[in-house]
């Protein structure tokens, strides 16, 4: 376990690197017992993050596969992970999972902070699957150790694009879940188990996305975002997250039919997304500032960007880590894991390559130019190429932004027709809103 008084700061590094992560929630308990429940979309990379938005050691408990897996075992085991016996992988072992209980058990009442994914597998589905009990079981039998309800917090993981390199990650903790009453119930009591396992789920629907398909993501998206326009922008990734959800219900709800009135709204919707689609447009772009003051004011704001030292970060960094780039997709790509664990894949081989790399580059110019210059490399190539990375994304954002200054200032006919379609899909979407608030869509 060497590896956990240090993981969280390991896992903040890792998932601010991988991904464009936004934490938001009330803090977890800096001290004292907790039980962390999350959604798992993504294998090894829950953890991570979970572990990341903690702030604390956490304990999590994992299948007793990996413990044996030779690519991750000993990271498993390092960070302090406690091993869980499935039915599905050997159904003689399920009996060791009493010794594993009483563990956790033990350290609950110690003060640890306990992580589990109650879903009880990663996946790949649109919403979060059946909930298992393990941890309405965990928190009611911990109990008894402890003489007092410990919080359960739900975190929602909420990726935009799981598999892709700096793609945005949104981490929501929710609010302690409510289980005093069912304390005494007992493992045995299988109705306090029962209830509390739907608690937990509930807890976790309202911070995670869950949807009917996948293809409904860029819709629900979209209705946010046009909701957002004449709502104000979310305040955070937790409010965001609710939106994308109260969205998604809707849409189911009209898809049952239950809400034939909105059917042509749902199709106007998807339209409007695809013509958006179509010139490289988020729905808020169509209402951005070009007057001259404002690009002014943008303009001066990215000078650094021209000045040569960015410009030689940014190109330098770029070639200096093309072939670990190249490298850690290549073999990811030739290993073929599944669609939900390929950012797992990606960060563990990224980590070896890209690792190895500065290395070797540090040994190069020890040998050529002396200790100190190898010495200096191994400190500052990281630094050199974090920094490069974030510039080039800058490059990126600011091409686009480039390009939507000049279309909108094209006097396109189209883009007052667009407008004046989000004006109106905004006005139904408020209506909408508005009747599923009043209860008037049940």
């Amino acid at each position: 376990m060497w590896l956990l008084p240090i993981l969280s700061v390991l896992c903040s590094g890792a998932s601010r690197v991988f991904y464009r992560l936004q934490v938001d929630g009330p803090p977890v308990p800096s001290e004292g017992p907790v039980l962390l429940v999350a959604n798992h979309p993504n294998a090894l990379v829950d953890p991570i993050v979970v572990a990341a938005v903690a702030g604390r050691p956490v304990r999590f408990l994992a299948k007793a596969t990996l413990f044996t897996d030779s690519k991750v075992g000993w990271l498993v085991k390092a960070a302090g992970a406690i091993p869980v016996y499935r039915k599905q992988d050997d159904p003689t072992a399920l009996g060791r999972n009493r010794d594993v209980f009483q563990a956790v058990f033990e350290e609950i009442s110690k003060g640890a902070a306990i992580g589990i994914f109650p879903e009880g597998i990663s996946h790949s589905a649109p919403s979060l699957v059946e909930i298992k009990t393990g941890a309405a079981r965990i928190a009611i039998g911990a109990y008894g150790r402890t003489g007092e309800a410990f919080p359960i917090i739900p975190v929602g993981i909420v990726p935009e694009r799981k598999e892709r390199f700096r793609s945005k990650m949104r981490a929501v903790i929710g609010h302690p879940i409510d289980w005093i009453d069912l304390a005494d119930g007992g493992t045995e009591d299988r109705e306090a188990v029962g209830e509390l396992t739907d608690r937990i789920e509930e807890g976790l629907r309202g911070i995670t996305l869950n949807l009917e398909r996948w293809e409904d993501r860029p819709l629900v998206e979209t209705a946010e975002s046009i909701w957002a326009l004449k709502e104000g922008e979310a305040e955070g990734p937790a409010q965001q997250v609710s939106r994308f959800e109260i969205t998604a219900r809707i849409l189911a709800a009209v898809r049952r039919g239950s809400v034939e009135r909105w059917t042509s709204l749902v199709r106007d919707l998807d339209m409007h997304f695809r013509r958006l689609t179509l010139f490289r447009l988020r729905p808020g772009d169509l209402y951005a500032d070009t007057t001259l003051r404002s690009v002014v004011h943008w303009t001066a704001r990215r000078l650094y960007m021209l000045g040569a030292l960015a410009l030689i970060v940014t190109f330098f960094g770029f070639v200096t880590f093309l072939i670990p780039r190249h490298a850690t997709g290549a073999l990811t790509a030739k290993m073929d894991p599944a669609a939900d664990a390929t950012s797992t894949y990606k960060i563990l081989i990224g980590t070896l390559i890209y690792t190895s790399w500065i290395v070797a580059m540090s040994l190069v110019g020890l040998m050529l130019l002396g200790p100190w210059i190898g010495l200096t490399l191994l400190a500052l190539l990281p630094l050199f190429g974090m920094v490069s990375l974030l510039l080039r994304e800058r490059w990126r954002w600011a091409a686009h932004e480039v390009r939507r200054f000049l279309l909108l200032r094209s006097g396109s006919l189209i883009i007052e027709e667009l407008r004046s379609e989000q004006e109106r899909l905004s006005r139904e979407l408020r209506d909408l809103f508005a009747a599923w608030e009043a209860e008037l869509l049940h």
